[in-house]
């Protein structure tokens, strides 16, 4: 998905050296930027660190994958990031400033 930092998704999990923030995009991405259980552990590791603004900017990421863009919107607001409606563009953007 991404060649902004090194992902290999045929593992059970991320790679240990990943920051929360880069195991949540790995996360993300193993499943396909859909919900499921993939998505829920993105989205707990965005939920342990609300405040952090680029934990924040994932969690909105997490939302709109969803498909709640009032909840998505709240969390770019946190971010302090524009609301962005493609969540693969924006997933990527992401990826590259981690």
């Amino acid at each position: 998905m991404s060649d902004q930092f090194p992902m290999d998704l045929s593992t059970a999990a991320p790679q240990n050296t990943f920051s929360p923030p880069e195991q949540a995009l790995w996360w993300l991405a193993k499943g396909s930027l859909s919900l499921g259980p993939e998505w829920e552990r993105a989205h707990d590791i965005c939920q342990s660190a609300e405040g952090d603004p680029v934990h924040d900017w994932i969690h909105a990421l997490c939302h709109l994958i969803e498909d709640d863009p009032g909840n998505a919107a709240y969390w770019f607001r946190r971010a302090g990031k524009p609301v962005e409606g493609d969540a693969e563009r924006l997933w990527r953007e992401i990826a590259g400033t981690v």
